[in-house]
């Protein structure tokens, strides 16, 4: 069992910073060999895609919304995944998850994605 456990968000201005942390354990599971993701969930939209990260953290990907305003990141002595979130926007306002990958290549499909974290609610106000 793999559980994933995400915390730091909240309701905040638009222009202010969220960090969130996304917990990792289980009996089997091996952090340090998973790529690791972000995804989020808008209101009354489909989830997408946000980052992900190689199990080194020698690779990330981005979505274009995204790309060049957060930084995704990962701690494998900590079993931890992070998502840095500065400048944010009314429209990041959604649930963000995170999600492990055991594939090799860093992907954007959900589908590719073998467990996820419940979910963590992040609300931007103009």
């Amino acid at each position: 069992q793999v559980y994933l456990q995400e915390s730091g968000g909240g309701s905040v201005q638009a222009g202010d910073s969220l960090r969130l942390s996304c917990a990792a354990s289980g009996p089997t599971f091996v952090f340090s060999l998973w790529a690791m993701a972000w995804f989020r969930q808008p209101p009354g939209k489909e989830r997408e895609f946000v980052a992900a990260i190689s199990w080194a953290g020698s690779r990330t990907l981005y979505a274009d919304s995204v790309q060049g305003r957060f930084t995704i990141s990962r701690d494998n002595a900590q079993n931890t995944l992070s998502l840095e979130m500065p400048s944010l926007k009314p429209e990041d306002t959604a649930v963000y998850y995170c999600a492990a990958d055991s594939g090799s290549t860093l992907v954007r499909d959900e589908e590719e994605y073998d467990y996820w974290g419940q979910g963590t609610r992040v609300s931007v106000s103009s």
